[in-house]
């Protein structure tokens, strides 16, 4: 496949071009400063400066791909808007490059169906207070990404560790995954790469964890 790849220098982000190149993808990372991205020349791999924020600068990235995947997130606390508008910038740009497939990493912490009473009422209300920013510009994004009309699917995770790759991750389409609270990003990498071809999964919130029961 040819994958692009927005957020390509985060932890999720590098761990997916990682995973994707060793599949024999060829893939786009698309960031602003090459030098972060901890990953050194590999075959298939095509890294490009650009401005997310500017569709017109980013459009040839995303022209004659197979899919998107959107790995963008606050780095702080703070008030911001990073997320809502860069999906904005990339969903403009797949339009314009008539490119549908578009795979989005949200977060579990910003939904409540399915949570166990004590995670519902008393880890996520402080959870959301701690991050009600960041959390709100992912809400926002979400909305812009279900407006697309693309095919997207919204990949939610609990909190994201550095653990190793297992091959065992928990999915559900209908609430959150209950009695798992993280996934490691090798983990959800994997998962990320299986949603591209994965049909059921289009127009399809898709909440997933790690772990073994």
């Amino acid at each position: 496949m040819k994958i692009t790849v927005f957020g390509a220098t985060g932890g999720t982000g590098t761990e997916l071009v990682r995973q994707a190149l060793d599949a024999d993808h060829q893939v786009t990372a698309v960031v602003r400063d090459p030098a972060r991205l901890e990953i050194g020349e590999r075959t298939g791999l095509d890294v490009v400066t650009a401005d997310v924020m500017d569709p017109e600068s980013i459009e040839p990235t995303v022209a004659g791909r197979d899919a998107v995947v959107f790995a963008i997130g606050a780095r702080g606390r703070g008030p911001t808007t990073v997320a809502q508008d860069a999906a904005n910038s990339i969903v403009t740009a797949m339009r314009g490059a008539s490119v549908r497939r578009f795979v989005v990493v949200s977060a579990a912490g910003i939904h409540t169906t399915g949570d166990d009473p004590v995670t519902r009422f008393v880890a996520k209300p402080i959870l959301n207070a701690v991050l009600r920013h960041p959390f709100a510009d992912m809400k926002v994004m979400e909305t812009v990404v279900r407006g697309s009309g693309l095919d997207w699917t919204l990949v939610c995770p609990p909190r994201l560790t550095d653990g190793k790759r297992t091959g065992t991750v928990h999915r559900n389409t209908r609430r959150n995954v209950r009695g798992r609270f993280s996934i490691s990003r090798a983990d959800l990498a994997d998962c990320l790469l299986a949603t591209i071809t994965d049909d059921s999964l289009v127009r399809q919130q898709v909440s997933v964890a790690g772990g073994i029961w």
